[in-house]
């Protein structure tokens, strides 16, 4: 097991980013952070696209699931004309998962990436990518080896922007609940969990950012920068269609 995820996980991302400290101005380990995170990214695009546009979708129907579990009262019978309804329109409740699934090796074999640095063993390098001889750890006075509060924060500060632009959608989507209908448990449930990733999410990481080095920090910041303008891009194209 250990080594399917050095080989598939690790082998990989820790390459890429030595090939980019070599050919990287400064030979700067702090851009080869933010390429390869990018990078990573890019790699990820079309099934992040899948994962919002399912989302949206779903909280455009979300007028049509009310209705279903009004008209009909058995839990059976409600999830056939739900999933029947998720047929009719395309949409794949599912996508978001998918996204988290592939997503945790990957994040998890950077985060041993960054936390290694470029001064590690040479053992799992390709054949063709040279260990540099000059490394760079310092990016906008900031040492990549070291904890930086300033990225750590940052960290903390996107990580509420990313939450907050996911949690609020187009006012054409948005379903109020009528004066004097009492919420269900899933509808409370659903706003302590946004409430959580909203205020309690971006506290925890900047917490842990701080705690590891400003690699890692880095990478989260770049991270959700990038998801950040992607969803703020995907929500205008999906608003015009509405």
């Amino acid at each position: 097991m250990q080594h399917f995820w050095t080989v598939v996980f690790y082998q990989p991302l820790y390459n890429a980013l030595i090939f980019f400290v070599n050919i990287l101005p400064w030979h700067s380990i702090g851009l080869a952070v933010i390429i390869l995170t990018i990078l990573v990214k890019v790699i990820l695009l079309p099934i992040a696209k899948k994962s919002i546009r399912s989302q949206l979708a779903l909280k455009a129907i979300e007028p049509e699931l009310e209705r279903i579990k009004k008209e009909f009262p058995n839990k059976e019978e409600q999830a056939k004309k739900t999933f029947a309804l998720y047929k009719d329109k395309k949409i794949n409740p599912f996508s978001g998962c998918l996204l988290l699934i592939i997503q945790i090796p990957v994040i998890l074999a950077l985060y041993q990436v960054f936390i290694k640095g470029a001064d590690s063993s040479t053992g799992v390098l390709y054949s063709f990518v040279e260990h540099p001889e000059i490394i760079s750890t310092v990016l906008f006075g900031i040492s990549m080896a070291s904890k930086s509060l300033v990225l750590a924060i940052l960290a903390g500060v996107t990580q509420f922007i990313q939450a907050y632009i996911m949690n609020n959608f187009p006012k054409k989507l948005k379903v109020d609940v009528p004066k004097g209908e009492k919420k269900d448990f899933k509808a409370e449930f659903a706003k302590s969990m946004q409430f959580q990733m909203l205020y309690v999410l971006p506290i925890f990481i900047a917490v842990v950012a701080y705690q590891v080095s400003a690699a890692v920090a880095l990478y989260w910041v770049t991270s959700n920068i990038f998801t950040i303008v992607q969803e703020y891009i995907m929500r205008r194209e999906y608003q015009k269609t509405l």
